[in-house]
């Protein structure tokens, strides 16, 4: 038996955090799709993550399907299937339930072959969370791609520090997938309405060869954004070929797994 839902709502309002809950309490097979956002009113599309939010869900939940690349249930079998549609949307919709999906939305829920069982927005739905949102349509979007970068430990927190705090810009909105030396990633993910930083590990460790073939990017949202200075100083915090491989030699016999202060 498969249940499909859509889960909507603006940019930073939690999708992905709830998705992530459904999916470790559901006890079958999972299956997530993103779908990209569509022009809405005036407003700037401001939701593309680069394809973080897949690979930190299929990090934490093993087994966990892409919709987007085939048929999530096409191998479902008997076993109870969740699939979990995520799309950013900043407009409530018109009407409760599958009645209140827009034109474009069905459109692309048709090209996929899929018909979702329930419909939840943010802000609309008691189901989900009451979270503050961001209006995207005065911010800034400026992304980074990561691939096969390595950071030092200690660099990557006090980076990480500056850049929510002002120091490249008013910083709105960021997250990130980052590589430490030993193997490890982390997520990291923050927003100027909550509480501090979420910083969560990945399940999956990189064995210490080099550098990891893993996706790794940041993404960030804010006002008067002074990307140069930012690419800079990530530049500044990378390890070099040499310097990687001093600190992953030892490790090969003696494994450490030091967590960056944050």
């Amino acid at each position: 038996m498969t249940r499909t839902v859509l889960i909507t709502g603006p940019p930073g309002c939690g999708k992905t955090t709830w998705i992530l809950q459904q999916l470790r309490s559901h006890t079958g097979s999972r299956g997530y799709i993103r779908l990209e956002g569509t022009q809405e009113d005036d407003r700037p599309i401001h939701a593309d993550d680069g394809g973080i939010d897949l690979a930190v869900l299929q990090d934490q939940c093993d087994g966990l399907r892409d919709g987007s690349q085939a048929d999530p249930g096409a191998t479902a079998g008997t076993d109870s299937l969740l699939v979990l549609i995520e799309r950013p949307q900043f407009q409530r919709p018109s009407a409760p339930g599958l009645d209140g999906m827009d034109p474009q939305l069905r459109s692309q829920l048709q090209e996929l072959g899929l018909v979702p069982d329930q419909h939840l927005h943010f802000g609309r739905d008691p189901e989900l969370p009451a979270q503050d949102t961001l209006d995207f349509t005065e911010l800034d979007t400026w992304s980074h791609d990561l691939s096969g970068c390595v950071w030092d430990a200690s660099s990557l927190s006090s980076f990480w520090f500056e850049l929510v705090n002002g120091a490249y810009g008013d910083v709105y909105r960021a997250k990130a997938l980052m590589n430490l030396p030993d193997g490890r990633g982390f997520f990291f993910n923050w927003m100027v309405s909550q509480n501090g930083s979420q910083y969560l590990p990945l399940e999956s460790v990189a064995p210490p060869h080099g550098r990891p073939g893993r996706l790794s990017r940041l993404v960030v949202q804010g006002r008067g954004l002074d990307p140069p200075a930012i690419t800079a100083t990530i530049e500044d915090c990378l390890l070099s070929d040499a310097a990687l491989e001093l600190q992953q030699a030892p490790l090969r016999d003696t494994p450490s797994r030091a967590t960056p202060s944050t």
